[in-house]
């Protein structure tokens, strides 16, 4: 049974979920008409597994990080919402197909045996335990200029492809009580 809840009402141990248990950061170009209506465009989802979950600005917020060559990327840049579905153990095969595989090459959900429905024109996965939307507040790249500790910045950035940070107030939280 999925229900909505207030993000405060999160079990979950934020650490292990997004480090363990992964999730798929999802997003779609779309437009709005003068009158409302939303129209979709581009959606793909990727697997994340480093985040954060918080308070900043007197907000909930989820913390991603996303490098420059992935295409969720464009699809992010170019939206003001996304998600994060966190999936059962069940769908570990999908969740390393869609952080190994581009959505510019095909269909990541299909391949993947995934369903997207959609919240007022912002994406979700269905077969997701636990999603939370959010409303995008802030991007920006890591600085290399920025790093204290040396080590990280060549552990992690030999190609100089640094991660755009985003925060996203969490606006609404679904879980799937099954």
């Amino acid at each position: 049974m999925i229900k909505e809840i207030r993000p405060e009402q999160i079990t979950d141990n934020a650490i292990s979920l997004i480090s363990k248990d992964w999730m798929l950061v999802t997003a779609c170009t779309k437009t709005v008409d003068p009158e409302g209506k939303i129209t979709t465009g581009r959606v793909n989802t990727m697997t994340a597994s480093w985040g954060g979950l918080g308070e900043l600005w007197n907000k909930p917020v989820a913390t991603i990080y996303i490098r420059p060559q992935r295409y969720t990327k464009e699809i992010i840049d170019e939206t003001d919402t996304f998600t994060l579905s966190v999936l059962p153990e069940k769908f570990r095969q999908a969740l390393n197909y869609c952080g190994s595989h581009s959505g510019r090459d095909g269909d990541k959900f299909k391949s993947a045996k995934l369903d997207v429905l959609y919240s007022n024109g912002t994406p979700y996965i269905k077969q997701a335990r636990l999603v939370l939307f959010c409303k995008k507040l802030y991007a920006q790249p890591f600085d290399p200029d920025c790093f204290v500790e040396e080590k990280m910045l060549k552990q992690n950035y030999k190609n100089d492809d640094f991660h755009t940070m985003y925060i996203g107030e969490i606006y609404k939280v679904l879980i799937d009580k099954r």
